[in-house]
C-alpha cells in the first residue's frame, strides 16, 4: 500500500500520525505545518507511543508554542485574538508592557509586553504573546498554563522572584484579581475597613 503525500502539505497523517499504509508512521516538517524542532520532537513520542505500544495519542492535543528570534523576540502560544474570534471563542485581554516592569528597566530591554488572553468569564488561559528580549525563555511558563488549564488566579498567587522580566505574567494576574472586585464586594471591603478601624 503506498504512502499519499501532497506537494504543499507533505505527507498525509491522521490525528495519530498514521500514513495513509497503517503500518508507516511520519512525524515532524515531513506532515506538519508548524516547521519547528520542537514540535518534530513531541510528533516523534507520539509515533513511538503509537507504533511500538499500541498508544492512542493524538498529535492534535499538543499546544505548540512558537518563537522568532528577532530583537526584540516574538514568542507565542494558544489562540490570538484574531483566530478565537474565528473558532467563535469570547475572550478577554490583559497586557503588560515591560516599560513597567523594574528588571526589564534595569536591563535596558523595556521594548515589548506580555499578552494573555482568558476565556471571557473565566481565568483560563487560551493564548499569550510575548514580545521581549528574551520572550523564548519566557513562553514556556505561559505554554505550561495553557496546556494544563491554569489561570491567572493561581498566577496571581504565585511568588515570583524579583526582580525578573517574568514579573509582567505576574502582574497580569494582578490584573485579573483586580477585575473580580466588583462595585459591590468593593464597597463592602470599604464598609468592613471602616468599622474594623
Amino acid at each position: 500500500m503506498s504512502v499519499e503525500y501532497d506537494r504543499q502539505a507533505g505527507v498525509t497523517v491522521n490525528d495519530r500520525l498514521q500514513t495513509t499504509n497503517p503500518r508507516i508512521y511520519a512525524a515532524g516538517d515531513i506532515c506538519s505545518p508548524y516547521k519547528f524542532t520542537h514540535n518534530s520532537d513531541f510528533q516523534a513520542r507520539i509515533v513511538i507511543q503509537n507504533a511500538l505500544f499500541f498508544g492512542r495519542a493524538r498529535a492534535s492535543t499538543l499546544t505548540i508554542p512558537r518563537c522568532t528570534y528577532t530583537d526584540p523576540e516574538v514568542a507565542h502560544v494558544g489562540v490570538t485574538e484574531h483566530e478565537a474570534e474565528k473558532q467563535g471563542i469570547r475572550v478577554r485581554t490583559f497586557v503588560q508592557e515591560l516599560a513597567e516592569v523594574d528588571r526589564a528597566l534595569l536591563d535596558g530591554e523595556s521594548e515589548g509586553f506580555v499578552k494573555i488572553h482568558v476565556r471571557e468569564g473565566t481565568d483560563r488561559i487560551v493564548g499569550a504573546t510575548v514580545v521581549a528580549r528574551h520572550a523564548g525563555e519566557m513562553l514556556p511558563e505561559l505554554t505550561l498554563a495553557v496546556a494544563h488549564g491554569v489561570g491567572l488566579g493561581k498566577i496571581a498567587r504565585t511568588i515570583y522572584t524579583y526582580p525578573t522580566q517574568a514579573e509582567a505574567i505576574r502582574r497580569i494576574g494582578d490584573a485579573y484579581s483586580r477585575t473580580r472586585l466588583t462595585p459591590r464586594v468593593r464597597r463592602l471591603f470599604e464598609t468592613w475597613l471602616r468599622w474594623t478601624r
